[in-house]
């Protein structure tokens, strides 16, 4: 909450914490571990495609720094991550989830006044189905993805995960 919290006080636009953050937690539960996995970085997300500067991100990282130094925080516009991947432009922040690797880290949370936010453009089925596979999109990058669930060694941490290798 606490994470959730401080990216909220930012009013990004469009801005929510994503990818491992939320997907570890959740596997965490299913496993039924009471110490969280810890996290290389703590994907910040937003998409503003006013400014796509790449300073624009390190100012917001620096902010989030300043308020909690403990924490790896990543920011990104997704308004410019297109050209990184070698995607068409994204749309919204909801349309680059859907060019992530995987449905399991295509997701992300918000802190809203209501409660928490999800936004899910593939949906949670895989990810509380402790499935990893593709996205739609990233089935023509296959190579990319194989290469990243060797690298992660998912299985180690959460031994019940299924992993599609897809060929």
């Amino acid at each position: 909450m606490r994470v959730l919290s401080q990216v909220a006080a930012l009013d990004l636009s469009d801005g929510w914490v994503a990818a491992g953050f939320v997907r570890n937690a959740v596997w965490d539960h299913l496993h039924g571990y009471a110490d969280p996995t810890p996290v290389a970085d703590v994907d910040v997300i937003y998409f503003d495609p006013r400014d796509t500067s790449a300073d624009k991100d390190a100012h917001f990282e620096a902010r989030l720094r300043a308020s909690a130094p403990d924490v790896p925080w990543s920011v990104k516009n997704q308004a410019r991550m297109h050209l990184r991947n070698d995607d068409q432009p994204y749309e919204s922040t909801a349309d680059a989830l859907t060019c992530w690797p995987e449905t399991c880290t295509a997701i992300a949370a918000r802190s809203r006044p209501h409660g928490i936010e999800v936004l899910a453009p593939l949906g949670v089925r895989d990810l509380l189905g402790l499935l990893v596979r593709p996205t739609p999109r990233f089935m023509a990058k296959l190579d990319i993805y194989r290469e990243r669930v060797t690298a992660k060694a998912w299985r180690e941490r959460w031994p019940r995960l299924r992993i599609d290798h897809v060929g």
